[in-house]
């Protein structure tokens, strides 16, 4: 997989009908700029509203997968996803005149034929992946559904399918790799059981289906009468035969086309993750309603792991940035004020300090005396000392200067801070210095515990 992010070589336009509605679309692959990622639009609609392809969204996956958002749809959006991620393009805008994404074929081929004529152009921009570190695992005991990512250097995909099906019996398809995905999956079709197909057309839910467009699976031998009932629903006269097998007579493109194509529809699903996954999955049953569900706790996941990267890690064995006497060198504040007893890492944007919070702490006097709790403005006052601290370290005879804190907002306290425990205070500029305003985003944390956060303005001031 490339390591660059890709966007398309230039515009490229599709028309085709819906699955479930049957209307006439006309989709548009776009280029996006990089970290983008997948939208669409919905040029039908006034304002165009765009929708983000992530599995927040995600509103309906019965019988394919629907994102809404503030009202506006797009539905059957899993063939075009997995033909966008197969094919490694990781920004697109998709612009859709209509509710529905077209089906084409069945299947992403198509689409992988319209984003080879359209081109891929590599970006300056590195692919933000997300790299599985344990198990992450959806389960529904109830359907016998298992969906289990696990820790590995590259995207693969196993995939069984079990319908107690005489004819399909257990299927098993296997992606190694996701250079694969072009020849190996992106041609495999979806299929239906003849059974289903009366009773969807009546609950008008195929009014775009088309027996060209799916592979309809004959389970038992039926009469002629109901082949006549079915060739009338979709106007195709001429449907003969009463064997078990594959009605339309299609030959397979692979004889576990029907289980590659889960595996297309799991591809699809999990591109609304938000980013390209390395890690090995194995799916049992897979379907959109397991697939989003699990797409969405891997969304989690990222969420999880994002905040723990913004931890600082602190090693008391290791020689602080600045010691004690150094802190009180740089600041003016003294005992019982002094709220910072070292500084662990100091660069140019970036400060982390520590305050070990002892039981003999003046401010614990009085303070819940029978369960003591450090004061939350104590706590914004230790960040804004080791704030303080990052802004004079840029400025020369830091001792001649003082820093002033102008504003406090969005501050959210989260945990209480008791004796025993070791406060890290990490603070980043949020934009550069100017005329002496700093801006800065704060956050404290006890272990791996965020306690609070917040922004701050101060300002620079030279003494009198």
């Amino acid at each position: 997989m490339s390591e660059k992010q890709r966007t398309l070589g230039r515009d490229i336009s599709l028309n085709g009908k819906g699955l479930h509605t049957g209307l006439n679309v006309k989709m548009t692959f776009k280029p996006a700029p990089a970290n983008f990622g997948y939208k669409f639009c919905r040029v039908d609609l006034p304002g165009k509203p765009v929708i983000e392809a992530i599995a927040d969204y995600v509103t309906e996956a019965t019988r394919g997968t629907t994102i809404s958002y503030n009202g506006v749809s797009v539905a059957t959006i899993e063939h075009v996803m997995a033909a966008l991620y197969g094919m490694q393009i990781d920004n697109a805008l998709i612009e859709i005149d209509g509710p529905e994404a077209p089906i084409m074929t069945g299947s992403s081929e198509k689409f992988v034929e319209a984003i080879k004529e359209a081109g891929v152009v590599e970006m300056k921009e590195e692919i933000n992946y997300f790299d599985v570190k344990q198990k992450i695992a959806f389960s529904d005991e109830e359907r016998g559904i298992d969906l289990i990512v696990y820790p590995d250097d590259h995207l693969s995909i196993n995939v069984l399918i079990d319908y107690n099906s005489k004819i399909l019996g257990n299927q098993y398809a296997i992606l190694d790799s996701i250079d694969q995905f072009e020849k190996e999956i992106s041609r495999c079709r979806t299929f239906v059981f003849f059974h289903e197909l009366e009773p969807l057309f009546k609950a008008g839910m195929i009014k775009g289906g088309d027996l060209d467009n799916a592979i309809v699976i004959l389970e038992e031998e039926a009469s002629q009468e109901e082949f006549n009932r079915i060739a009338k629903l979709f106007n195709r006269p001429g449907i003969n035969g009463h064997k078990a097998g594959i009605l339309n007579n299609t030959d397979l493109i692979f004889p576990n086309e029907p289980a590659r194509h889960k595996l297309l529809d799991l591809i699809g699903d999990l591109a609304l993750v938000g980013q390209p996954i390395r890690g090995k999955v194995v799916a049992t049953r897979p379907g959109h309603y397991a697939n989003t569900k699990f797409a969405k706790i891997i969304r989690q996941e990222i969420k999880k792991s994002l905040s723990k990267k913004n931890i600082p890690e602190y090693d008391p064995t290791i020689p602080p940035v600045y010691n004690i006497q150094q802190v009180k060198n740089k600041l003016p504040h003294r005992y019982p004020f002094l709220l910072v007893d070292k500084i662990v890492h100091l660069d140019q944007t970036t400060v982390v300090g520590v305050k070990n919070v002892t039981g003999n702490e003046a401010f614990f006097q009085g303070h819940f005396p029978e369960e003591p709790v450090m004061p939350g403005v104590l706590i914004i006052e230790a960040l804004a000392q080791t704030g303080g601290l990052l802004v004079l370290s840029g400025v020369d005879e830091p001792e001649k200067y003082s820093t002033y804190f102008l504003k406090i907002d969005k501050v959210k306290f989260k945990h209480k801070v008791v004796p025993g425990d070791t406060l890290i205070l990490k603070l980043e500029l949020t934009e550069p210095i100017r005329r002496g305003i700093v801006a800065m985003y704060a956050q404290a944390f006890v272990g791996n515990t965020l306690v609070v956060e917040g922004e701050m303005v101060a300002q620079v001031i030279k003494n009198k």
